[in-house]
């Protein structure tokens, strides 16, 4: 520690240029001269990574078939093929949702374990596999009810979280190098104090705790209350904290009495939403400026792999692999991918900066430069620079002095290899081009590996799905293929009628949800149909409701999940409606006949949802515990449910023309319906029911 801090204070102190009079080759006038030394005193480097979570963001990726999914997973993953990350951070699930849908808990109530649900357990199993020495990092954004009674803050938390690490252990055979308490949820001092007492008592105590992992501008304000409290600065070991830039940037104060007590400052979630190849030059601006201009050793970007629905939201500008069409294998690789290779595949975990070489440079721009023993790797970004510069780089002792490997990137070709840079006399020039990246180094074996990609294809129609196929769904994570659950869990299990398998909606209540909350829903489809049918079978309990959802155009902002779309539902009792969920902010005139907008006028918000009734009616001596057909029908501007082949609801409107499919259940208060769904079928208007659709051979399982 002793090492770390005046390493750090080596850096903060000495952030100059130290120039080199007299050294071949001859510099140029206007050379920016840097030089370092591999006998210097080092900063440790601690990784650069991604999150998977903060929604369901691989729920797509699981359904992939192979080669495909292995190749998706190896471009991340795998050192010495693409992105070669250091680290994996994730969201630890919770049945709630957290940006882009949700992913089912191991502890749904305070009695239920289970440790083969969803596909976190599965990520962080083929992410290790490919790389034994990549750290592993996470915490929970969303968590069930019964967690603290609605209180996160509190014993049940610290237990949920033991569970989970208990399992990730003994099951999987993999552990956390460290935990954050909770993502972006604001601090609790007696909270993080318990977490340690309890992480220490259960057989953790070498799991380091990070904390607050908040983004706003006071984000690490409660370091100055660590200093006062020996008991909250032993419990938190390293001060977290989200998106180190201009408009909530790392204070001084903060980080002087961070650099007082010794304790390390990670990144624990930065945001890249850039789009092209300003995507891969912003990522290394972001690393290279969390060192260079705070000394901020580890750095995680969200997120990862984009396996989910393109309507979504942040489905395409953060992630390195765009992965939305399973049925097809098809997936394509952003240039933002690249930006992370030319840091993973240059340095290591363990290795150093060398505080000397890591500086801002004169023309824009910036560099840093990292060792292993004599090896060492120099990585550049120039955003911003209007014009060339050079820099006259002076390697002192310590550090080999044999020619450096260069890759570069730039707007026309990115990862690509260069000339070898030699030195002279200990020297190396290099031209810098304007917004271009560049990392050299004496360490070989680097590639941008490609993959033949199959062509891209719609999401099958017709489509249906009897959930028969899922013999062993625990094999699955209990989830079937294609569905993307925005919140709740809608997960395989027996018919309640002894034959087969089924689809439930198995979370009973509200959630500790990490945003707005509304109805639980899953979806399924292609955002581009227009006229088409929906169908599933419903099995209603006591208190049940259960429907269908047509023409989703979106799903909410990511803190948020209304939809907007169309739905129609149906209770226990047999009481019907057709619903329209828009959003309050959603202007848009309906269009429909006089009768229609005159009920219109006449209805106020509903909800939060914003949700019009657009039709209702009950059906007679209906009989919940039995299974009913309904019916979501649209042809042109008619919306049409059906109940058992029975057209019983009718309207018209042409706010939302086409859109995805999804399931819907009801709730009251904080109940959650937990319905049955089966027999799910999406067809055009008037065709025949279709086989089911079979699965293809190469969707391997997850689990044994």
């Amino acid at each position: 520690m002793k090492q770390f801090v005046n390493s750090i204070f080596s850096l903060v102190a000495i952030m100059v240029v130290t120039v080199f009079v007299g050294c071949a080759p001859k510099a140029d006038p206007n050379a920016q001269i840097i030089s370092f030394d591999g006998k210097a005193e080092g900063v440790l480097f601690e990784g650069i990574g991604l999150v998977n979570g903060g929604g369901a963001t691989s729920v797509l990726l699981k359904d992939y078939p192979e080669p495909q999914r292995s190749q998706i997973l190896d471009m991340v993953y795998k050192p010495f093929t693409g992105a070669s990350v250091s680290s994996l951070f994730v969201e630890i699930p919770g049945d709630g949702n957290s940006t882009q849908g949700s992913m089912p808990s191991h502890m749904h109530t305070r009695e239920d374990l289970n440790y083969s649900r969803g596909y976190t357990w599965w990520i962080m199993k083929e992410a290790a596999k490919r790389n034994p020495d990549l750290t592993l990092d996470g915490t929970a954004w969303s968590a069930p009810h019964w967690v603290g009674n609605g209180n996160f803050w509190s014993q049940d938390a610290a237990d949920y979280y033991v569970k989970w690490l208990e399992g990730l252990r003994d099951v999987y055979g993999l552990k956390f190098s460290a935990i954050g308490c909770r993502n972006e949820k604001g601090q609790d001092y007696r909270f993080v104090k318990l977490f340690r007492k309890t992480l220490d008592a259960n057989g953790f105590e070498d799991l380091e705790i990070h904390a607050f992992d908040n983004w706003y501008d006071s984000k690490l304000d409660f370091v100055f209350d660590m200093e006062k409290d020996p008991e909250l600065r032993d419990a938190i070991d390293i001060i977290g904290g989200h998106v180190f830039y201009e408009e909530a940037p790392l204070k001084p104060e903060p980080q002087a009495a961070a650099l007082r007590m010794g304790k390390r400052i990670w990144d624990t979630e930065d945001h890249v939403y850039k789009k092209g190849f300003d995507a891969l030059i912003s990522i290394v601006e972001c690393f290279n400026r969390n060192f260079v201009k705070y000394g901020i050793a580890k750095t995680i970007n969200w997120y990862d792999i984009a396996g989910i629905y393109p309507l979504e939201p942040y489905s395409e500008d953060p992630p390195t692999i765009l992965a939305y069409e399973p049925w097809s294998g098809h997936f394509k690789v952003r240039e933002a991918l690249w930006g992370y290779a030319h840091y993973g595949q240059f340095c290591k975990v363990g290795w150093e900066y060398l505080p000397d070489g890591c500086v801002d440079l004169s023309k824009g721009g910036n560099m840093v430069t990292l060792r292993s023993g004599r090896d060492y790797s120099v990585i550049i970004q120039t955003k911003g620079a209007k014009e060339p510069q050079q820099i006259y780089v002076k390697v002192g002792s310590g550090l080999k002095h044999k020619a450096l490997c260069l890759w570069k990137s730039n707007r026309e070709e990115q990862f690509v290899q260069c000339e070898d840079v030699k030195l002279q006399g200990g020297v190396f020039t290099l031209e810098l081009e304007p917004n271009t990246v560049y990392s050299l180094s004496t360490t070989r074996g680097q590639q941008k590996a490609t993959f033949d990609v199959p062509e891209s294809q719609p999401f099958p129609m017709p489509y249906r799905d009897n959930f028969d196929q899922y013999t062993k769904p625990e094999q699955r994570g209990y989830l079937p293929l294609y569905t993307a659950d925005i919140c709740g869990a809608f997960e395989v299990v027996p018919s309640p009628d002894g034959k087969g398998k089924a689809l439930q909606q198995v979370v009973a209540t509200r959630t500790n949800s990490w945003g707005p909350d509304w109805r639980h829903y899953t979806i399924i489809g292609d955002r581009a149909w227009g006229d088409y049918e929906v169908s599933a079978k419903v099995w209603l309990k006591q208190g049940d409701k259960a429907g269908l959802m047509g023409h989703i155009e979106n799903v909410g902002t990511g803190y948020g999940i209304v939809p907007k779309c169309y739905y129609m539902d149906i209770d226990d009792k047999g009481n019907c409606q057709l619903v329209i969920s828009r959003g309050k902010k959603d202007k848009r005139k309906l269009v429909g006949d006089a009768e229609q907008q005159a009920l219109i006028k006449k209805m106020n918000d509903m909800s939060v949802g914003g949700e019009l009734l657009l039709d209702e009616c009950k059906i007679k001596d209906f009989d919940p515990k039995q299974w009913h057909k309904l019916s979501l029908r649209f042809e042109g501007t008619n919306v049409i449910g059906l109940v058992d082949e029975k057209e019983v609801l009718r309207a018209q409107s042409a706010l939302y023309p086409r859109g995805m499919a999804g399931l819907i259940v009801g709730q009251e208060g904080m109940a959650i319906s937990t319905p049955y769904f089966d027999d799910l079928i999406i067809k055009t208007i008037g065709a025949s029911d279709p086989a089911p659709t079979p699965m293809n051979e190469k969707q391997e399982p997850l689990y044994p």
